[in-house]
């Protein structure tokens, strides 16, 4: 279950840079490559004539070559030609809204005619000299909200990522859950507490004394269809917290783009915008290196999780004030899923789609 009518992460450039990029988004297979001018294009990945990836092929002068008997596939899903064959008859194939921002491929897997570049987010961290990004990608066997559950609620850090980011006082400070609109935001301020390890490491290679007591916060914010960004940091205690003065704070925004592959699985593009010491590309290295190892932890118990899930359809699950982050995300999904089903209905039958 999946909304189909938003724009969603499908790939980073250097994924195709030498060849096609099959890639499955929202269970819609899709191969992606650039144009004789340098554009994206997003094609759906089967080839008119026995059914191959076209991902499988090459390209060549900017037109897509399918790799089983020579088609050339035309940038608007239209057969160009075929050695020894005449192609006129070819049926076409479906070519998705595609746009490059932020250093990532955006697909819209639904209707096209509602695609709005407009809608794409912006990021204060994107194209900005004053900080520095750096992330990475996992294929990862779970439903998509069970990924967005997790990162809506960080009390899981206290266990899961006990050597890193996880800490007692998690668990022990209230979390604030708020909805704006088709925005959920939980938010967690801890005051004059000691720096787990990765902060600490943060707050050494950002000049201030690791040992110092600190005030932590934590704001997720889940965006629909499936982005979490989180405001994350420490400051010296008694400076202000998140509004601390630079020069007295390590802070950050984890990126969390989580497209769907399919019912049960999805690609997961992590990374964290850190807002000191953004040319220093050793800290962005030791950083990301440190984010992977964390997020992979998240992984191993997210798989598990959705084993168990299937293996015990019938089971009902717990909801607890932890969790309201998460129910208000899936809540707003479910209303956007059945909003384009009821679409869908109205048009097959005749009458005008819902609003």
């Amino acid at each position: 279950m999946f909304p189909l009518n938003h724009w969603y992460v499908a790939c980073t450039p250097d994924e195709f840079a030498d060849k096609p990029l099959g890639r499955t988004i929202c269970g819609e297979r899709i191969v992606f490559y650039r144009d004789g001018q340098g554009a994206v294009v997003a094609l759906e990945d089967f080839c008119p004539h026995r059914g191959a990836p076209l991902s499988l092929g090459s390209v060549r002068d900017g037109q897509l070559v399918c790799g089983y008997h020579g088609l050339v596939m035309g940038c608007n899903g239209h057969t160009v030609a075929m050695p020894g064959q005449r192609v006129e008859r070819f049926a076409g194939i479906r070519r998705y809204p595609v746009q490059e921002r932020h250093g990532f491929v955006w697909v819209w897997p639904g209707d096209a005619a509602q695609a709005n570049v407009a809608a794409i987010p912006d990021f204060v961290w994107s194209d900005n000299p004053e900080w520095a990004y750096g992330g990475g990608l996992y294929n990862i066997g779970c439903d998509y909200r069970l990924m967005v559950d997790n990162l809506m609620d960080l009390t899981h850090e206290t266990y899961v990522h006990a050597t890193s980011i996880g800490q007692p006082e998690i668990d022990e400070t209230p979390c604030e859950t708020l909805r704006e609109g088709d925005q959920v935001i939980t938010r967690r301020f801890m005051n004059g507490i000691g720096a787990p390890p990765f902060w600490q490491m943060a707050m050494r290679m950002n000049g201030l004394d690791p040992s110092a007591k600190v005030d932590r916060w934590q704001v997720c914010r889940f965006t629909p269809p499936s982005h979490v960004m989180i405001d994350v940091g420490v400051a010296l205690a008694g400076h202000g917290g998140f509004d601390a003065p630079a020069q007295v704070k390590a802070s950050a925004t984890v990126v969390d783009f989580i497209t769907p592959e399919n019912e049960t699985s999805i690609w997961y593009f992590w990374g964290m915008a850190r807002h000191f010491k953004p040319h220093d590309a050793s800290l962005t290295a030791q950083i990301r290196d440190g984010q992977g190892r964390i997020f992979a932890e998240d992984r191993e118990m997210l798989e598990r999780q959705q084993s168990n899930l299937l293996h015990w359809p019938r089971r009902r699950l717990m909801t607890l004030n932890i969790d309201a982050g998460g129910a208000h995300a899936r809540r707003i999904l479910e209303k956007l899923v059945a909003a384009e089903q009821a679409g869908q209905v109205d048009q097959t039958e005749g009458r005008p789609a819902a609003a």
